[in-house]
């Protein structure tokens, strides 16, 4: 009797440590940027609406705070500009990256920030363009698209394309090489950086240089492997990427829209790819996905997933050896594809 009473009790701790073997853990800066993020007492942005969640503070603010701490600072080569540009329905504002030193006429990448098609701007995504247009020696153009629940979808993607338009014809204005060209983005931004080369692509106009799509929005199917791993993971979790696209769609269907769902779409003839991913992040399965499937549709991809880090870790290279190493990747590849 007694052995039964032991062996049902071992057999569930056993399961259980087996099961926390499987759960990610931030490695240690990673961890000490989440701990100052969550000191700062932000709510929760899935229980707000969007104006008060766009109040909340950011892995940015974190960040800063780290450097701070650290008395960390991060030199920039870099001039900004804000300018207005045409957006699908009217002037939008764009933010222009000119890094020193750059040999005219320099090559351009139109970035589009991350945020979940609702929240952020330039100013929280300033560190993935400043740090990328010192390393590339390229300007970069990020685009302020319209934002949701205000502009619900395709806004944000008709501007994105707009966008990438209006730098085919205007780069020169601003000392850019017209015809050397590529597209960027974290996360909703990933997803805009895709659909704007395949808008190219179907509308025979001219297509990026390269696709950076850093952990991309790219399916809208929540039961992926990494949805259930990082279900409650910060900064960004599940219920948060539900509140996102019930905030940017206009009706539940959409989101089998070949633009939401990125991995339905037909992804031929897209220029070369570079999709970096996180592995504390629900979209890290989609990433890879997509990935998989971009490679299958015959267009040269680079993958490469960052263990111990989450969701926007991207831009935080001051505090943090992946984002570091994730950027000379993204460089190394950006300034190749302009040489060829």
């Amino acid at each position: 009797m007694i052995k039964k009473v032991i062996l049902p009790v071992l057999v569930v701790v056993s399961l259980q440590s087996v099961y926390a073997a499987k759960m990610p853990t931030p490695n240690k800066e990673m961890d000490t940027v989440l701990t100052t993020l969550s000191a700062k007492g932000g709510k929760p942005i899935e229980q707000l609406d969007a104006k008060e969640a766009r109040k909340q503070p950011t892995p940015t603010d974190a960040v800063k705070t780290v450097m701070s701490e650290k008395n960390i600072t991060a030199p920039s080569n870099v001039t900004t500009k804000d300018i207005q540009i045409d957006g699908a329905q009217g002037k939008i504002t764009a933010r222009v990256y000119t890094p020193a030193g750059a040999i005219k006429p320099i090559p351009v990448v139109v970035y589009y920030h991350g945020g979940g098609f609702v929240i952020a701007d330039n100013d929280v995504y300033d560190a993935t363009p400043r740090s990328l247009a010192e390393q590339t020696k390229a300007i970069f153009v990020s685009v302020e698209y319209r934002k949701a629940p205000e502009f619900k979808f395709p806004a944000a993607h008709d501007d994105a394309i707009a966008a990438y338009k209006w730098v085919l014809k205007n780069a020169a204005s601003f000392d850019g090489d017209p015809k050397r060209v590529a597209v960027a983005g974290e996360s909703a931004g990933g997803n805009l950086a895709l659909n704007v080369a395949i808008a190219a692509r179907d509308g025979k106009y001219q297509l990026p240089t390269h696709e950076l799509l850093i952990y991309p929005v790219a399916g809208s199917y929540m039961g992926t492997a990494s949805y259930k791993e990082n279900a409650n993971a910060k900064p960004l979790n599940k219920e948060m990427m539900s509140w996102f696209l019930n905030n940017y769609l206009a009706d539940p269907k959409q989101k089998d829209d070949k633009r939401i769902n990125l991995l339905t779409a037909n992804l031929q003839g897209l220029p070369d790819a570079t999709i970096i991913t996180a592995q504390i992040d629900p979209l890290r399965s989609e990433g890879m996905e997509l990935a998989e499937k971009l490679k299958a549709a015959g267009v040269d991809v680079k993958y490469k997933n960052y263990n111990g880090v989450t969701h926007e870790f991207f831009g935080m290279a001051p505090v943090l050896k992946e984002a570091k190493q994730a950027q000379e990747l993204a460089a190394k590849d950006l300034t190749k594809s302009f040489k060829q």
